[in-house]
């Protein structure tokens, strides 16, 4: 995760998902998967394509995280950090004591995570911005990760419409989130779902030699 959580970075941004927000940061992350595929949050089976060519039907399912998810929740960021794609140090290297639960603003209530299999292969964190009460009508997505193993089958964009939904639920209007500017694939998965730039701050971090902006985004709910 990092500071400033943006909403998807830890997923490595430079694979070729075209919707797959990853974890972390700002919402620079990693989209995964095909708008196009959707199997809700319910536990409905999602059909792919494996590289060989052939159909592979898995058992997806979207529920929210509870305290035990922890140590796997962990585990996938660790796994998945890019120098390139996150903003905050690499993760300690996964302890049996380690946890992505770890404070206040990092809890299982503000999480929902995709099993593929009974494996946590996904997650996304939204929740308020601040503990203000004054802004508790926002939700914030503070990162959106999909293992590498489980892009290309729209899993990015289902763990994005759960989180949408979630907000809702809870009573939000509107719901923003930050993405790396050169990130594209995660900000087509943002615009795809509804998201509109809102600002931008230039040059805000420097990755692998090279200063990138900070894109801000949003959706009316």
């Amino acid at each position: 995760m990092g500071t400033g959580e943006f909403a998807g970075d830890t997923a490595d941004s430079n694979t070729a998902d075209s919707d797959t927000p990853d974890s972390s940061m700002p919402a620079s992350s990693t989209p995964d998967g095909n708008a196009a595929d959707r199997d809700g949050a319910d536990g409905n089976a999602a059909e792919g394509t494996e590289a060989n060519g052939n159909r592979v039907t898995a058992r997806l399912v979207l529920r929210p995280a509870v305290a035990a998810d922890g140590y796997e929740v962990y585990a996938l960021e660790y796994r998945c950090w890019s120098p390139e794609s996150e903003v905050s140090e690499r993760p300690d290297l996964p302890r049996p004591d380690s946890t992505a639960f770890r404070d206040e603003r990092h809890q299982p209530e503000h999480m929902l995570v995709a099993e593929l299999d009974g494996r946590i292969v996904g997650w996304v964190r939204v929740l308020p911005p601040t503990p203000l009460a004054t802004n508790a009508h926002i939700r914030s997505i503070q990162g959106l990760l999909v293992a590498p193993e489980a892009r290309g089958h729209g899993l990015g964009r289902r763990l994005l419409d759960a989180a949408l939904l979630k907000a809702r639920a809870e009573g939000a209007r509107r719901v923003t989130l930050r993405v790396l500017g050169d990130n594209t694939v995660a900000r087509s998965l943002y615009e795809k779902a509804g998201f509109t730039v809102t600002g931008v701050q230039p040059g805000e971090f420097l990755l692998a030699g090279g200063y990138v902006d900070d894109v801000l985004m949003g959706i009316e709910l």
